[in-house]
């Protein structure tokens, strides 16, 4: 899977996390021989994708798998994006989850958000469309990253008096703009 990032360079998508495997495919379609189909969250985009798994493969949620241009283990190919709505049951309640594995095995890439990030307009900034955070945090968190650049959650946590948990903004904003329902994108690229 691939996407345009910022300055115009195409990033493809290398790993993915399994959301849901259904081995008979979705049970709605008709016909007789169902394809094996995998609901799974791409790490780098954090876009939820359908993906096919080879044959006589088995996922179970949660697994990460090679999604990349090389030899595939476990996949056969990307049938593409999807949207929250399509999500089955076990697959939406697996995402906050997966969400939850990415950014806690990523924190340079979380952090470079909050050492990094820029006014929206004269009014707004992007550290206050985290969820729980105003204009108050914002100060204090550009105030403190002038000194020296966060270097871990419990850095920003202990730098920024009364911050909230910044895993779980993350986890919020993310499944938010996953959801569809913010108008401005910081992370996932749907």
């Amino acid at each position: 899977m691939m996407t345009t990032d910022q300055n115009g360079i195409e990033q493809r998508e290398d790993q993915a996390i399994v959301l849901d495997f259904l081995p008979h495919g979705y049970a709605s379609e008709s016909g007789g021989l169902k394809t094996p189909i995998c609901q799974a969250l791409g790490i780098t985009h954090l876009a939820l994708l359908e993906l096919v798994p080879k044959k006589d493969i088995f996922l179970q949620p949660q697994e990460e798998v090679y999604i990349g241009e090389g030899r595939r283990d476990e996949i056969h190919h990307i049938k593409g994006k999807i949207g929250p709505d399509k999500l089955t049951s076990t697959a939406a309640h697996e995402l906050e989850h997966a969400i939850e594995f990415v950014v806690e095995s990523q924190p340079a890439r979380f952090l470079e958000f909050f050492n990094k990030c820029q006014p929206l307009s004269m009014r707004m900034h992007q550290l206050e469309l985290l969820p729980g955070l105003g204009k108050k945090h914002m100060w204090e968190i550009l105030d403190a990253r002038k000194n020296k650049p966060f270097e871990s959650y419990d850095d920003l946590r202990a730098r920024v008096k009364l911050m909230p948990e910044p895993k779980q903004i993350l986890v919020k904003r993310i499944m938010s703009e996953i959801d569809g329902k913010e108008k401005h994108r910081l992370f996932a690229k749907l």
